[in-house]
C-alpha cells in the first residue's frame, strides 16, 4: 500500500532530513559539525571557488557559526576522512568499513582508477613509508637512481590509485593540496575494517540515504556506485516494506517507487517553521540529483560552469534560493577576496518578491559576504531595478 503525501509533506519530509527546515538542527560548533556529518553521509569536495569551497559551503547552512577549523579537527582527531562518495567527500570515520567494497574492486583490478604501474607506485609506497606524509609535488624531483623511468605524472597516477584502493590515505590538506600518508596511520586504532557482505552494504545504502533524505528510490540510493556495491539495494527494500521498516510513498511529480521509514511518517511536523533564506552550494546535497530535485522539489536546476557563456540561462556558479521549504530562486554571485567585493551578477526569483523574502535574502547574502572576506557588495545593473531595491533595502554590508 502507498501512502499518498501532499507536495508540502513531501517537501518537509526531505528537508527535515537534510537539516533545513530549523536553524540549529545539529547544534553548533565541532560537535553540531560532526552530527551534520554523520546525518548527511558525506559533504562534497570540489575545486570552485568562486565562492566559499563547497564542503565549507554545505556545512555552513546546516551549523550555525560554523567554522572550517571545526572540519580541520575532526580530520586531526580521526572522526571524519577524505575518500570518495559519488564524488570526492569528507565523510564520517564511524562508517569507513563500507569504504573497502570500492577499494577491493580497484585494488583487485576489476575498476581501474589508473592503469597500475607496478614499480612506481612500489616506489611511492617505499617513500612514505620511509619519509612520513607526502604531498604530489613531493614527486617532482627524480631520484638520482630513476636512470630514466621516472615522471612526476606517473607518480601524481600512483599516489592516486593507492589512495582509491585504499594503502594510502589522506591525512590532511596543506593550502588545498593533499597530503597522503599510510593508511594504518591514518586510520584510528579501534576502526572497524570488516569489509560488509552484500546485505549488509545494502542495509548501510537504504539506512544512510533514508537518514539522510528522508525518502528515496533504489536508484537514487544507489547514485554512481559500482554495480557490485549497489546490487542488495531492491531486494533488501522488498524485505522492509514486507516487515512494515519502510512504507511506499506516492510523489505527484514521478512515477518511480518512492518509500521512507514508516517511523518517520508518525514524526513529520504539520507544517515547517518560520521561512529563512538558504543559499546552497551547486553541490549540496539536497540538490546534487538534479531528477530527484525537479520530482520532490520542482525545482528544475543545472550548474552551468561547465556550459559555454553563450549558452548559460543563469549564470557560472549559480545557488539556488531555499526559502523556507521552497527553492524560489538563484542567485550568481562571485567573490573577488583581493578587492573584498561580492559581485552579485544576477538575481531570479520565481515568485513574486516581498518583504520578508528580501529581508531573509539580505541576511544570506551579508553572511555569504562575511565568510568571504568581502566588505562590499556590488550588484550588476542587470538586476531588474524592483530586485536591486528590495535588497538595497536590507543589506547591511556596503554597497560598491
Amino acid at each position: 500500500m502507498n501512502v499518498s503525501l501532499s507536495p508540502g509533506e513531501i517537501r518537509r519530509l526531505a528537508l527535515g532530513a537534510q537539516g533545513l527546515l530549523h536553524r540549529r538542527p545539529f547544534g553548533t560548533g565541532k560537535a553540531g559539525t560532526l552530527r551534520a556529518l554523520e546525518r548527511l553521509g558525506y559533504v562534497q569536495i570540489d575545486t570552485i571557488s568562486v565562492v566559499e569551497r563547497t564542503h565549507h559551503h554545505t556545512l555552513r547552512q546546516r551549523v550555525p557559526a560554523y567554522q572550517p577549523e571545526h572540519l580541520w579537527s575532526l580530520v586531526a582527531e580521526k572522526k571524519v576522512y577524505e575518500y570518495w562518495s559519488h564524488a570526492a567527500a569528507y565523510l564520517p570515520m564511524r562508517d569507513v568499513r563500507f569504504s573497502l567494497p570500492r577499494k577491493q574492486l580497484i585494488a583487485s583490478g576489476a575498476h581501474h582508477w589508473f592503469r597500475p604501474d607496478p614499480r612506481m607506485m612500489a616506489y611511492v609506497m617505499d617513500r612514505i613509508r620511509a619519509e612520513g606524509p607526502l604531498m604530489a609535488r613531493d614527486f617532482e624531483k627524480p631520484p638520482q637512481q630513476a636512470a630514466g623511468w621516472y615522471s612526476w605524472k606517473p607518480a601524481k597516477r600512483a599516489l592516486e590509485q593507492l589512495f582509491m584502493r585504499g594503502d594510502l590515505m589522506i591525512r590532511e590538506r596543506r593550502g588545498f593540496q593533499k597530503v597522503f600518508d599510510l593508511a594504518e596511520r591514518v586510520l584510528p586504532a579501534d576502526a572497524d575494517l570488516q569489509v560488509p557482505d552484500e546485505q549488509e552494504m545494502a542495509a548501510y545504502l537504504i539506512r544512510s540515504f533514508l537518514q539522510a533524505h528522508g525518502l528515496g528510490t533504489a536508484k537514487e540510493m544507489g547514485y554512481l556506485l559500482k554495480k557490485e556495491q549497489k546490487a542488495g539495494i531492491p531486494e533488501m527494500i522488498s524485505e522492509w516494506v514486507s516487515d512494515g521498516t519502510l512504507t511506499c510513498v506516492s510523489v505527484p511529480r514521478s512515477r518511480d517507487s518512492y518509500v521512507t521509514f514508516s517511523a518517520a511518517l508518525s514524526a513529520l511536523p504539520r507544517r515547517g517553521p518560520p521561512p529563512q533564506v538558504r543559499l546552497l552550494s551547486p553541490f549540496d546535497n539536497l540538490i546534487i540529483q538534479r531528477a530527484r530535485v525537479r520530482a520532490l522539489l520542482d525545482f528544475d536546476y543545472q550548474l552551468e560552469c561547465y556550459v559555454p557563456k553563450p549558452k548559460r540561462r543563469f549564470g557560472y556558479y549559480v545557488l539556488p534560493i531555499l526559502f523556507g521549504d521552497q527553492l524560489v530562486g538563484r542567485l550568481d554571485p562571485q567573490a573577488d577576496r583581493k578587492q573584498s567585493r561580492l559581485y552579485l551578477h544576477g538575481l531570479w526569483l520565481d515568485r513574486k518578491p516581498h518583504d520578508a523574502l528580501f529581508l531573509s535574502l539580505a541576511e544570506a547574502i551579508d553572511t555569504l559576504a562575511q565568510t568571504n572576506g568581502c566588505s562590499q557588495i556590488c550588484l550588476n545593473q542587470t538586476i531588474p531595478l524592483e530586485k536591486r531595491r528590495g535588497l538595497q533595502a536590507y543589506l547591511k554590508t556596503k554597497l560598491g
